[in-house]
């Protein structure tokens, strides 16, 4: 019996798509070239007139009022003396007719880089990890509510570098290390930077030439999203036939700094965490690494669809500007 009742189902289901379809067939084409056309009418009241507008001859534009009044219905315009008047129905459709012809050139219309951002309503949804937020936020918020006040940034965690929210439009900007898992995805250089070490003032490591040995042999706090204990230093110091001892892993670079503050651990974090004129400040000191790491490549990343976008491509620029004002510092 259920076996019945779904194919009966499928059955009135196939029957409805194929009506549909019949009745779709059937339907007149509709020429949307006639929507521009019937708007200067409208407005011009004269088919001479319309014809110069419209780049048309005389006779082609009456023959183009011919089509509208057989598509419509309606006569639209008639003969009152030497003019043309408009019927009541073609004066109701002239409101609607001349919105509809102005937001027709809008949408297929090419994209222009103008864009006034004091104008502009939007949130952007950028993806960062805290360490980036605590160095650039700030100075990016400020930017962006000079200019465009009416904008609005959501700064959302960043737990890994799943690109689907990217792809789906939940984030507007990723910044980070590119990677290659969605090369389709458009990326601009925002800044390099490179790893640096810090310690609390006065620590014994910084009383000496920080050799890998001396480095090695201290007690460290390193970062990572994922729990990873080892990475580049590591790889280094391993050509030495050094180790060196992880004792705390956190998710932030801040987090990082603020235990390297309060204890003799050693944090690794981008030297753009801990800016010259913030270093005593904060009760921290950095030096240079003893072995050589890779340099990082700090870009912004985001989808296609966005590229010809003038508001995110405003974002892109002022975000650009920002950084690299802020990494030199």
């Amino acid at each position: 019996m259920r076996q019945t009742r779904g194919m009966q189902s499928m059955i009135a289901s196939n029957a409805i798509c194929r009506v549909t379809t019949m009745l779709l067939l059937r339907m007149p084409p509709i020429d949307l070239n006639l929507l521009p056309a019937l708007d200067i009418l409208l407005t011009e009241r004269s088919v001479t007139i319309a014809a110069r507008r419209l780049g048309l001859s005389v006779s082609a534009t009456s023959r183009t009022l011919t089509r509208l009044r057989s598509a419509t219905g309606d006569p639209l315009l008639v003969q009152a003396g030497r003019s043309l008047v408009p019927t009541p129905y073609a004066e109701q459709l002239a409101g609607r007719v001349h919105m509809l012809a102005r937001e027709a050139r809008e949408v297929l219309a090419p994209v222009t880089d103008h864009m006034d951002p004091a104008l502009l309503e939007r949130t952007f949804t950028i993806r960062a990890n805290e360490g980036f937020v605590a160095l650039f936020a700030a100075a990016l918020v400020a930017a962006i509510t000079k200019a465009a006040p009416h904008v609005r940034l959501r700064f959302a965690p960043k737990p890994d570098k799943e690109v689907a929210p990217l792809r789906d439009g939940r984030i507007d900007l990723e910044i980070g290390t590119t990677g290659t898992s969605a090369p389709e995805m458009r990326s601009q250089l925002l800044f390099r930077d490179h790893f640096i070490g810090a310690a609390r003032l006065r620590h014994p490591l910084l009383e000496h030439p920080v050799t890998p040995q001396l480095y090695a042999a201290c007690g460290h706090v390193v970062t990572s999203r994922r729990g990873a204990s080892t990475g580049p230093v590591d790889d280094a110091l391993r050509e030495m036939g050094l180790r060196r001892e992880i004792v705390v892993i956190v998710p932030s670079f801040p987090d990082a700094l603020d235990i390297a503050r309060r204890s003799d651990l050693i944090a690794l974090v981008p030297r753009t965490c801990l800016r010259d004129g913030e270093m005593t400040a904060r009760g921290l000191q950095g030096f240079d690494l003893p072995v050589a790491t890779p340099e990082l490549a700090i870009s912004a990343m985001w989808h296609p669809r966005l590229d010809a976008d003038p508001a995110h491509r405003w974002l892109r620029q002022t975000l650009m500007a920002i950084c690299r004002k802020e990494a030199r510092t």
